[in-house]
Formats: C-alpha cells, sequence, structure tokens
C-alpha cells in the first residue's frame, strides 16, 4: 500500500553535489524511521543514512559523515539525502527505506554516479 519513489539522481562530477529525493505515498502513516541505503555493482547495500523521525537523531556511515545530510518534511511526505563533495566511491544506486509499523518499505532506487 505504502509507495516509495526516489528521484534526483544523475552524474555528477567528483566534487560536486546532489539532492536524492523520497516521495511516500499510500495515505496517512507513521513513520518510524527513514533511511538511504546504497549498492554499487558487485557490493551488499550499505546503510548511508538514518533517521529517527521521532525526535529527529540521525545516524550517518563514516564515509559520508560531514559530506551527507538526511532530512525529512513531513508537509510534504518527502526525505531528502543532501550530497556535497561526492567522491567516485559514492557512485551507486540509492535507496530509500522507511519502517512504518514495523514494516520496511522500500524505493526502486535512483542511479547516481560520480564521474569526470
Amino acid at each position: 500500500q505504502v509507495e516509495l519513489v526516489e528521484s534526483g539522481g544523475g552524474l555528477v562530477q567528483p566534487g560536486g553535489s546532489l539532492r536524492l529525493s523520497c516521495a511516500a505515498s499510500g495515505g496517512t502513516f507513521t513513520t518510524q524511521t527513514l533511511a538511504w541505503f546504497r549498492q554499487a555493482p558487485g557490493k551488499e547495500r550499505a546503510l548511508v543514512a538514518a533517521i529517527m523521525w521521532s525526535g529527529g537523531s540521525t545516524y550517518y556511515a563514516d564515509s559520508v559523515k560531514g559530506r551527507f545530510t538526511i532530512s525529512g518534511d513531513n508537509a510534504k511526505n518527502t526525505m531528502y539525502l543532501q550530497m556535497n563533495s561526492l567522491k567516485p566511491e559514492d557512485t551507486a544506486m540509492y535507496y530509500c527505506n522507511a519502517v512504518i509499523r514495523l514494516y520496511p518499505y522500500w524505493g526502486r532506487g535512483t542511479q547516481v554516479t560520480v564521474s569526470s
């Protein structure tokens, strides 16, 4: 019932920035956890950033700490991942995730490619 759709991916040069968005639809619900994951070819899907909606505490993987910022806009049913100072190793398919009433929902992903 809940649908998550990512957008904002694309090709960017090293040092550039992108802002990913994840729009949620499917009615009114309470989100417990919001998160962004990424998966590069040949690698496992890894947690990039997460936020506990109640209280707003955040988590960042060491590889992106200081460069990425996760946020959410409840009024727009959208969460974001602001990515600055992008590196080639950030290249991956990025997926948004939301835990709603103890069930995890996933988007289909948006590709981010960092290359000169």
